[in-house]
């Protein structure tokens, strides 16, 4: 988030300085006892000191960051160098520079790089020598957290550079759409499970955001002409067509959705082999917080967040929290852990929920690597329970905000 609306409240005992349109300063300034050339010296200076640090949320990039640094299985150009340093979220031109290095011919990105890392020449010459369209993708928030920051840095900046690779990647992501309305995992490598409709990892979420921000006219893609505008907002009303349609009904009722679908028949499909077609709350939430944002929803949609609400409140889980606890440090493939996790009964713990649901019985499911389906975490291996997200709070956030929706929209439920 660009932090530039700076804003300031005035009260008769003082001033709370703003940085920004998510966070409120709790420093105040006593007007009586601060004489007033004191006090405008000193908010002119607040205000300085901010602006200065101006800078672009970077989190949508700790996904790609942290398998960049800290898990090795993946096929990358570069790899960080033992005290590789990282630019800081205020330095948006270098960090937009390096975005452009990653780029590939087509328009996308590969995943699991860190866009803030300051590169050697000979990492960024490797970068140039090794442009490969076949590995660019919307998996671990690659593509479109790229195009979004992107995009910012154009509003801030005004390189035109900026500008014209953010133009490529939403060419990129409408070529890569299908015609049913859904987006796969990888474009235009679709081999095994990545051709599936893909909400694992917010993929298809993430792309429709930005969508969505192009429908609304949001400023940071003020560059967008109305040619790509009407195709993007053509996109998005097939990408929702798609979300409703995806979501599962099991005897005439709507539920939720999977991580990914059927790229044919939008039917709920396996990924990784402990990722089994499942009802998914995680990913599910993502979804209804999308649908939620839209204005003025139709009775598709309305019906569709009301049936999924329903469902979050029918599958939570009561009294029961999940533990981290301490134990012998183990090493594997993709992690190392001195610690285990455990779960525990605690009548006083807020309502919880699993990733994954079994289809057709809603039983709290998990699964190892060898793709045999459990349905209680003392049964996932130590390596799975440390290494992945079985529980949650996901949907609790969404439940929050559903009376308020339900008032703006004048839903009756």
């Amino acid at each position: 988030m660009l932090n530039k609306c700076w804003k300031h409240k005035v009260f008769t005992e003082g001033i709370v300085f703003s940085s920004s349109k998510r966070s409120w300063c709790n420093a105040k300034y006593y007007l009586k006892s601060i004489p007033i050339c004191l006090l405008f010296f000193i908010s002119f200076t607040n205000l300085y000191a901010q602006q200065s640090a101006a800078s672009i949320d970077v989190s949508g990039f700790s996904d790609s960051r942290h398998h960049w640094k800290d898990i090795t299985d993946h096929e990358q150009v570069i790899t960080p160098g033992k005290d590789q340093q990282s630019y800081k979220p205020s330095q948006i031109r270098e960090i937009a520079d390096n975005i452009l290095l990653y780029q590939q011919p087509n328009g996308g990105w590969p995943k699991n790089y860190d866009m803030l890392a300051i590169l050697t020449d000979e990492q960024k010459a490797m970068l140039a020598q090794h442009k490969d369209s076949n590995h660019t993708t919307f998996d671990n928030g690659a593509t479109y957290t790229q195009i979004e920051y992107l995009s910012k840095a154009y509003s801030e900046i005004k390189n035109e550079n900026y500008k014209n690779a953010a133009l490529r990647g939403i060419n990129f992501m409408l070529a890569a759409q299908y015609n049913n309305g859904g987006w796969p995992q990888f474009y235009p490598d679709k081999s095994g499970y990545r051709k599936y409709i893909t909400f694992n990892d917010d993929a298809m979420g993430g792309i429709m955001d930005v969508l969505h921000d192009i429908v609304d006219n949001d400023e940071n893609y003020s560059f967008v002409n109305d040619q790509l505008r009407t195709r993007v907002q053509a996109a998005f009303s097939k990408g929702i067509d798609c979300i409703l349609k995806c979501q599962i009904k099991e005897n005439g009722k709507l539920t939720v959705w999977c991580q990914q679908h059927d790229n044919i028949d939008l039917h709920p499909q396996n990924a990784r082999t402990f990722e089994l077609a499942s009802k998914a709350s995680e990913e599910s939430s993502n979804i209804v917080a999308l649908l939620m944002s839209i204005k003025d929803p139709g009775d598709k949609i309305i019906n569709s967040v009301n049936a999924a609400m329903n469902w979050f409140k029918e599958v939570a889980i009561k009294n029961t929290r999940i533990k981290t606890i301490s134990s012998t440090e183990e090493s594997y493939k993709f992690h190392s852990t001195n610690q285990d996790r455990i779960v525990v009964k605690d009548s006083a713990a807020p309502l919880i929920w699993t990733r994954y649901y079994e289809l057709e019985t809603d039983r709290p499911l998990f699964a190892n690597r060898d793709g045999k389906k459990v349905y209680q975490l003392s049964d996932v291996s130590r390596e799975r329970r440390t290494g992945y997200a079985w529980y949650g709070y996901w949907p609790q956030k969404i439940l929050n905000k559903y009376p308020e929706w339900l008032k703006k929209n004048k839903i009756r439920n």
